[in-house]
């Protein structure tokens, strides 16, 4: 079978696109970075790929709020595009990472199925101490549907964001997320940890999210959003203590998310 064709979005401040389209391509993907305008131009694009990649940065300056103005450009002039992956026939992938979570939850994709019609029922905002953070993470698989977590139990990977505290609108939402297994990825409490639902305290959970929640996937396990960078960690010496392992492993943890992507279609 071809390799899946990645579209990996583009917009003004977004950063993360070369390194995200190169994991994608280590993995056995085709990849190609596409502006938004250029979408907008001709949606007619959407049609040659099979997973959609919302990259990090910070797109548009996150000027307003993080994420919020690529989702209304989106909302407003591509709805189809974003239609046809989440939706469509089911045969497609969306992945947002960091910027791209954002942008993903402010358009109800992650979300979408839980709480009161019409309303947001969670969102990203800012970390628990007011500011940007930068650090490496320890991450637990939660039992999910989640495709581009299939056989990954725990990572190890770096976050950098400012606005990606996780909260729900209310209780019966993060109940309901739960159930279904969309917390698909959570905050651990060192390499050993496992899923705890109390809040952990900082750095483990680097931003104050509620159920230590660092990813979200919608109820199919065919879009997902992650806060932390698996593109950052494809190659074993991008760990920060790599010089000190003994053995070093073929890839970094990140590489395995990138992976299951491609797999799936095969």
């Amino acid at each position: 079978m071809t390799s899946p064709r990645v579209l990996v979005l583009r917009a003004p401040g977004t950063n993360c696109d070369e390194e995200t389209a190169f994991a994608f391509e280590r993995a056995g993907a085709t990849a190609e970075r596409v502006h938004v305008n250029r979408l907008i131009e001709n949606p007619a694009l959407k049609d040659r790929y099979q997973i959609l990649c919302v990259p990090g940065g910070f797109s548009y300056g996150d000027d307003i709020a993080a994420g919020r103005i690529l989702a209304t450009r989106l909302r407003q002039h591509l709805a189809d595009l974003v239609d046809t992956f989440a939706h469509g026939n089911g045969d497609r992938l969306i992945l947002g990472i960091c910027n791209g979570m954002q942008v993903l939850m402010r358009l109800g994709v992650l979300t979408e199925g839980v709480g009161k019609s019409g309303t947001m029922p969670a969102t990203l905002t800012w970390n628990n101490h007011g500011r940007f953070e930068d650090r490496w993470v320890h991450l637990v698989v939660d039992q999910t549907p989640c495709v581009f977590l299939k056989d990954i139990e725990r990572m190890y990977l770096p976050m950098a964001h400012a606005e990606g505290k996780f909260v729900s609108a209310e209780a019966d939402v993060l109940s309901e997320l739960r159930a279904q297994g969309r917390l698909a990825v959570r905050y651990a409490r060192g390499e050993q940890g496992g899923v705890e639902d109390e809040m952990l305290p900082f750095p483990h959970n680097p931003n104050g999210a509620e159920a230590n929640v660092a990813g979200v996937c919608d109820a199919s396990g065919r879009v997902f959003g992650l806060m932390p960078h698996p593109e950052r960690h494809i190659d074993p010496t991008q760990h920060p203590c790599w010089t000190r392992r003994d053995r070093q492993p073929e890839f970094g943890d990140g590489m395995a998310l990138f992976r299951n992507a491609v797999e799936w279609f095969q």
